[in-house]
């Protein structure tokens, strides 16, 4: 395109790129479904507490959609790895990596709204309803400020320094060290 900077290339082909895709997205996956299955676990066990028969409607239906974005969150993780087997040495390895990313991505999104849902239902129980409407748009605020909005601001930041290729590197606001490994004025 018009304006943007050569992407720099790797020195790997396109089938090194593909399972160097895949490794990097199961890294990614592996922290998140963690992270959700717990999540999971707790809302599967909640229903079974003493507890759990006070709560009222609203706070059953939250606790219900809760439940279905978990599940579909944890579905949405696993994915990849049940795409991969299903396709092992089928020569899809290209198609293995793209539709796991969207997957990925959807999961994020369904586990950003099981992780507000199960902030707000707690809140709910502990503090009342108004305190937990609260917690809810701001769970849902920060997952959509970190999990999107972040990205484009780093890309745009990335964008910016790649296109300035002849510039040389920032300098470090620290000292140069000294040989023997100490800094100047150091003691």
């Amino acid at each position: 395109m018009r304006g943007m900077p050569p992407k720099r290339e790797r020195n790997e082909t396109p089938p090194e790129r593909d399972d160097r895709n895949f490794q990097e997205l199961l890294q990614e996956l592996r922290v998140t479904q963690t992270g959700v299955q717990v999540l999971f676990a707790f809302l599967l066990t909640l229903a079974f507490t003493e507890r759990f028969e006070d709560v009222d409607g609203a706070q059953k239906a939250i606790y219900i959609t809760t439940l279905v974005l978990a599940m579909i969150a944890t579905v949405m993780f696993t994915a990849p790895a049940a795409l991969h087997r299903a396709l092992f040495r089928r020569g899809a390895k290209r198609e293995i990596v793209d539709v796991s990313s969207r997957l990925a991505t959807i999961g994020l999104g369904f586990l950003g709204l099981a992780l507000t849902g199960a902030l707000t239902l707690v809140v709910d129980v502990v503090l009342g309803r108004g305190p937990a409407i609260v917690a809810g748009v701001g769970a849902f605020a920060l997952t959509c400020l970190v999990w999107g909005g972040l990205p484009h601001v780093v890309r745009r930041h990335a964008a910016r320094a790649r296109h300035d290729e002849t510039s040389a590197p920032p300098r470090s606001p620290r000292p140069a060290r000294r040989p023997g490994g100490r800094r100047p004025g150091a003691t």
